[in-house]
């Protein structure tokens, strides 16, 4: 399929907000797609702001301090909206030509921010201007087999999107059980009732400043877990994006979710460097909490990154006794396991998270059994999520598929 230009099928737009309609006020991010405006408006004059309306593209033409992604978003959520001056707007001038969702995948394409990042010239702004945008090539096939390989992807999407909320009320459903147990402490006594609210004893503790259930104690997280710290990357040595040798997990590769698993957007290193940071890498089941730069970020390490290497910026908790990944997690994120966190961060500009403070949190030690009985009901949630997650992975190959296949003007057969 011949590629046609882009500008043949666009139109810019500069219709300005004189009426000071008031419209919702957005930004682009490098996610791609429209975010509610942070800029401070106060005493701005908003008659100079550009209204766009449904199906309307905006992008930032200067890319200089937008790593390798190029903003660029579909509006979509509004009927109208506004946008600063500052930013490009333009729309599809015959959508019965070409359909903006269309282009939007196009946009979406990894290999399109690495073209916009090429051609943005300028020395002290790199800058891809309305003129590189309208030299951009791409095929354009009949508008038919666009929709039909636009509602391919959106099927793709929309599975992404229900499968995400699934899993976010998996990881909601474990952190509600550990607040009921070992917040509210109302986990099953011997005859199957709330413990407190069934007149369970409870005895005042000085380290926690509260009552916790009698036979419950406290002590020094060091007690229940070996904790250990990552390794940098030798001097001169770079990380790489093929997918050779073993995964090397970043500050940056963590995330709000309970598992960290191997995906995509790993690097890694070669069996040479290895060599050299070996007794720096993590197992099945080992907690990650993250001690530079985004501090408290608090992982569970999935069989994928099984022997994984680790950064320095993170330390990872192991060898449990008594305890459990899952309590320990629970812990971690909740709001008495943040706020520990935070009151052993030190530092100002360069905040950290020391070890000897890691190990000198605090940490309530429930009875074995209540532990035990915890950990039987969310190895049953985390099945379900994990089951889920491998969904999500491959829903997201199948859309990177998809995405790939545009440049030759294909589609992808029976990728559901």
């Amino acid at each position: 399929m011949s590629y046609k230009r882009l500008g043949n099928y666009i139109t810019l737009i500069d219709n300005r907000n004189r009426d000071l309609s008031d419209y919702p006020l957005l930004g682009v991010s490098v996610q791609k797609r429209f975010i509610p405006s942070i800029a401070n408006i106060i005493g701005s004059d908003m008659s100079k702001y550009k209204i766009i309306e449904k199906n309307n593209f905006t992008y930032i033409a200067d890319t200089s301090r937008r790593g390798d992604k190029i903003g660029i978003a579909l509006l979509k959520e509004f009927e109208k909206a506004i946008v600063s001056q500052a930013y490009t707007s333009f729309k599809i001038i015959d959508e019965n030509e070409l359909s903006p969702d269309y282009l939007m995948m196009w946009f979406s394409r990894p290999e399109f921010d690495r073209y916009a990042r090429y051609h943005s010239i300028g020395s002290v702004r790199e800058v891809f201007d309305w003129k590189d945008m309208c030299d951009v090539e791409l095929p354009i096939p009949s508008i038919e087999e666009q929709n039909e390989i636009v509602a391919q992807y959106q099927s793709i999407e929309n599975k992404i999107k229900v499968n995400e909320q699934i899993c976010e009320k998996l990881e909601a459903t474990a952190q509600a059980l550990y607040k009921h147990w070992f917040v509210d402490f109302e986990f099953p006594d011997e005859n199957g009732k709330p413990y407190k609210s069934s007149g369970g004893k409870m005895v005042w503790n000085e380290e926690l400043g509260k009552e916790i259930p009698e036979g419950w104690g406290t002590d020094l997280l060091k007690n229940y877990c070996s904790i250990k710290g990552g390794k940098r990357l030798p001097k001169d040595n770079e990380l790489n994006n093929y997918q050779e040798g073993r995964p090397y997990i970043r500050v940056a590769d963590m995330n709000k979710n309970k598992f960290i698993a191997l995906n995509s957007k790993f690097q890694y290193i070669n069996d040479e460097i290895q060599k050299f940071i070996s007794k720096y890498i993590v197992a099945k089941d080992n907690v990650l909490i993250s001690i530079v730069g985004t501090i408290g970020l608090v992982n569970i390490i999935h069989k994928s990154l099984h022997q994984a290497n680790l950064t320095e910026n993170c330390f990872k908790l192991t060898n449990f006794k008594i305890i459990n990944s899952d309590y320990l997690y629970h812990f971690l994120t909740s709001n008495d396991g943040q706020r520990e966190i935070e009151m052993k961060t030190v530092g100002g500009v360069q905040a950290k998270l020391p070890m000897y403070n890691v190990e000198l949190l605090d940490l309530m030690i429930p009875s074995e059994n209540i532990l035990k009985h915890f950990k039987a009901i969310c190895i049953k949630l985390n099945d379900l999520l994990l089951n889920k997650k491998l969904e999500l992975d491959r829903l997201t190959q199948l859309q990177s598929l998809l995405l790939s296949q545009l440049s030759v003007g294909g589609k992808v057969e029976n990728v559901l």
